[in-house]
């Protein structure tokens, strides 16, 4: 909506055109409102209206899934995943290796940079499913860590 002041013969006048289709304006004039017929078409500017889609983390495997534990379910279980492609340099711990959160299990090289794959979860390294030198992508589980 745009808003205009017009002085007319010393008479103010607060315009404001609501909408505009084809060769048809709606306008508020002192609040009350007119239909005008424009002699020659209008045209709309070609701005693109951007939609966005919703965002949900690529790591997911299935986004629908509850994100809280089951509190019966034994705490520190789950998944380490890759946070973006790359190829594993070194793999710190074994299968039955008891880890904290926060211990460095593994160094992924990424984008010619060393990233380190922490655990966010206390708990036992019950499966590994990469090795050494293994290329991965984005979400790959590389560690299963159970109670």
């Amino acid at each position: 909506m745009k808003k205009f002041k017009f002085n007319i013969h010393g008479n103010q006048y607060e315009v404001q055109i609501v909408n505009i289709e084809d060769n048809i304006a709606e306008v508020e004039v002192n609040g009350t409102s007119y239909q005008v017929e424009v002699d020659s078409s209008l045209q709309q500017t070609k701005t693109p209206k951007l939609v966005r889609t919703l965002a949900v983390p690529s790591t997911d495997s299935v986004p629908s899934t509850q994100k809280t534990s089951n509190p019966e379910s034994p705490k520190g279980v789950g998944y380490i995943k890759t946070p973006l492609p790359g190829v594993l340099l070194d793999i710190f711990v074994r299968v039955g290796d008891v880890v904290k959160t926060g211990q460095k299990l593994a160094i992924l090289e990424a984008m010619k940079m060393e990233n380190n794959i922490d655990s966010d979860k206390d708990g036992k390294i019950t499966e590994i499913r990469v090795q050494r030198g293994d290329s991965v992508l984005e979400g790959d589980v590389l560690f299963v860590i159970g109670a």
